[in-house]
């Protein structure tokens, strides 16, 4: 787990107080409304091949789906457990950066004109369903399920930061997507490690529950890649 070592050595650093956040977070571009008219978060690639366009489409479809399922996920999980002093809070949290995520990838949805999944509502259904399903087993296996989701989508902006490599440079929009992915990679690490810290691997069947998840969250990122 790299990535997640690299997210535990940032929190270090601040920990300390070191010097790590001079540079405003990438994403604000895009919540600044000062900023609506910059190229990087007005204007798309144009001087790019079929293929690379097809990747950044598929990518930030997928991205998008994502931030929708990751939304429904917490508000099934809030639904059941957001009355409990030390959940709720907690679950609010991760729920309001998710919240900003799905904000920021609708904006480049529009921006990279991408036409977005078929399957919207079905990421709705099947988050909400569970997010409820897994915080009526319980606490633990609420955290589980945040673990286990947050592992595969970790894993899968690590892949998609490699794929971006052969985008043009030049670009404005290009260098500011990576640093996103990047931003946004390293908030579901982050959310990886407060599940674990909140006794994840406490929850019932805990190994078999990850594996189901994992699973279909790659089927997920698969078919909203196509869809």
């Amino acid at each position: 787990m790299l990535t997640r070592n690299v997210v535990q050595a940032f929190r270090f650093a601040q920990t300390r107080g070191i010097a790590t956040s001079a540079k405003p977070l990438a994403s604000s571009v895009y919540m600044d409304p000062g900023q609506s008219k910059n190229p990087a978060v007005s204007t798309t690639p144009r001087n790019i091949t079929e293929e690379q366009r097809s990747a950044l489409d598929s990518a930030l479809r997928v991205d998008q789906a994502g931030e929708v399922a990751a939304n429904w996920i917490y508000m099934g999980q809030h639904v059941v457990l957001g009355r409990d002093p030390k959940t709720g809070p907690l679950l609010q949290e991760m729920w309001d950066q998710e919240k900003k995520h799905l904000a920021v990838m609708n904006k480049m949805q529009l921006q990279h004109r991408i036409r977005p999944t078929l399957l919207t509502d079905v990421a709705k259904v099947a988050g909400f369903g569970l997010g409820a399903v897994t915080a009526l087993m319980g606490r633990e296996a609420a955290m589980a399920c945040t673990e286990a989701v947050e592992t595969v989508i970790g894993e899968h902006y690590d892949d998609q930061l490699k794929e971006m490599e052969s985008l043009p440079e030049g670009h404005p929009s290009v260098p500011l997507l990576r640093d996103v992915i990047k931003e946004f990679r390293d908030d579901e690490l982050e959310h990886l490690d407060i599940a674990v810290d909140n006794f994840s691997q406490r929850a019932p069947a805990h190994a078999f529950l990850s594996s189901v998840i994992g699973a279909g969250c790659k089927v997920a990122i698969e078919l909203c890649k196509r869809v």
